[in-house]
């Protein structure tokens, strides 16, 4: 009787304690954020200038002469092996027709012009220079501006928004408002200073952005972000829902419990958790895992070690171009590793490209942008269990068919259940804004649009 007893007992903790720590237990406490955190020099906290300072990207002669005579100067490549393209890295003989161009054929005055046809600034906040883009477009009468933070990724920059803005900053008669755009380069990012100690991970860059919307004078904002920038937009959702208006993501990862779980068992019959047309985006798990093995590599190093091979990165051009872009390459199709050219120019100019590697070359932010990684996958930050903390705000995703990993909406409500949609495109990667500008930019405008509707709505029914 005693065994049969223990039977059941072991048998409903077996059943109902995984639903009950993944579906019923309330969520975790919000961590507390440091908000006297400086990560700047100690000695410039008690002059902290809080002016925000006009800027100019500028690709110094001197420099260009260097970086020429490195990308000239080069050893000999190893020749590829026969009958492969990217399977093993960036290819050496399509790698030379690269820096041959990038010493030769990119013009760096021009491309610096290209840069500075939009509003650069800097403004110091916690310590760290913030570098940022400011995009203000004119509006007649009756059309509200409203304030849009773009937030970028790795091995991303404010360069993957250009194509986009002009669409974003579009007046149209169709809308009562246009946007606003603040597009900053992360911290270690780009012009944007780097951390001077260690402990600043994506809730911290979360405060930060809060932060810079305030200092220039945006009490109420809504955010946009994939890669690091979702993930960093997913946080200041978290943290602070009173400003944050709405969250639109291109890009959401949530490393929680229940997506994890779910994922799995959804290998078993996948059409139990997502809609059939959608299953191959992420199944079979083989294939996901095998790509994940394949292609994750340079995280674990990020996450480990970045400063050993960022010595590698910033000492050497040749090696920058191989690294970064080879990711250009498979995030934005993964059948592009196949390819010779790695479908570099699929989607992409050359000169595109080269303006993202100049993003990281000239302020010479390859190091400090990869340590980013460290300061997230570690026990401090994963133990906080941010993605367990639902987020009141109003969000809405939009789901590349090339993304790197996909979640059904209804999963997607644990963490946003006020989730006002979530669309699918039939094209598209990783880079969405990059690549595909006018449907990314459309559904921003619709997600925004959808918002301001739904906050008219609240405010009547407050009344």
């Amino acid at each position: 009787m005693v065994k049969a007893v223990f039977k059941v007992v072991l048998f409903l903790a077996v059943v109902f304690l995984p639903i009950y720590f993944l579906f019923l237990a309330p969520p975790p406490p919000l961590p507390e954020l440091d908000h006297d955190a400086w990560w700047g020099p100690e000695n410039l906290k008690a002059k902290q200038d809080t002016s925000v300072k006009t800027f100019k990207v500028k690709f110094d002669k001197v420099l260009v002469k260097d970086l020429q005579d490195r990308l000239k100067s080069r050893s000999p490549f190893p020749p590829p092996l026969q009958n492969v393209g990217f399977e093993y890295g960036f290819n050496t003989n399509t790698l030379e027709t690269w820096l041959q161009y990038w010493a030769k054929d990119y013009n760096f005055a021009e491309r610096e012009a290209f840069f500075n046809q939009y509003p650069h600034f800097k403004t110091n906040i916690q310590g760290l220079d913030i570098h940022f883009v400011r995009v203000t477009p004119q509006v007649p009468e009756g059309v509200q501006l409203v304030p849009l933070l773009l937030l970028h990724g790795w091995p991303g920059s404010v360069r993957e928004f250009y194509e986009a803005i002009p669409l974003l900053t579009a007046v149209s008669k169709d809308r009562d408002f246009a946007l606003e755009l603040i597009i900053p380069s992360l911290p270690g990012y780009g012009y944007s200073s780097p951390a001077v100690r260690p402990g600043m991970g994506p809730s911290e860059i979360a405060l930060i952005m809060k932060n810079l919307m305030h200092r220039l004078g945006f009490k109420k904002f809504y955010v946009q972000g994939g890669d690091w920038g979702g993930l960093i937009g997913s946080h200041m959702s978290t943290f602070f829902p009173e400003e944050v208006l709405g969250f639109h993501s291109n890009g959401i990862f949530l490393f929680s419990r229940k997506t994890a779980l779910i994922t799995i068992l959804g290998a078993i019959y996948p059409t139990l958790i997502m809609d059939e047309k959608y299953v191959d985006r992420q199944y079979p798990l083989s294939q996901y895992y095998s790509n994940t093995i394949e292609e994750m590599g340079y995280m674990h190093i990020q996450a480990t070690k970045p400063d050993t091979v960022g010595i590698a990165l910033l000492d050497s051009p040749s090696g920058l171009l191989a690294y970064i872009l080879e990711k250009f390459s498979a995030w934005t199709r993964m059948d592009h590793r196949s390819k010779v050219d790695g479908g570099l120019e699929f989607k992409f100019t050359k000169d595109q490209l080269l303006d993202h590697l100049m993003m990281y070359y000239v302020p010479k932010s390859i190091t400090t942008s990869m340590r980013l990684y460290s300061e997230y996958f570690n026990k401090r930050v994963l133990s906080m269990n941010i993605d367990e903390i639902p987020s009141p705000v109003p969000a809405w995703v939009v789901q590349a068919r090339h993304e790197l990993a996909y979640l059904p909406p209804w999963l997607i409500r644990f963490k946003f259940p006020n989730l006002v949609n979530a669309t699918h495109l039939d094209d598209g990667g990783h880079f969405l804004a990059f690549e595909t500008p006018k449907p990314f930019s459309e559904d921003v405008l619709n997600a925004i649009t959808a918002f301001r509707k739904l906050q008219k709505k609240e405010s009547k029914e407050e009344l």
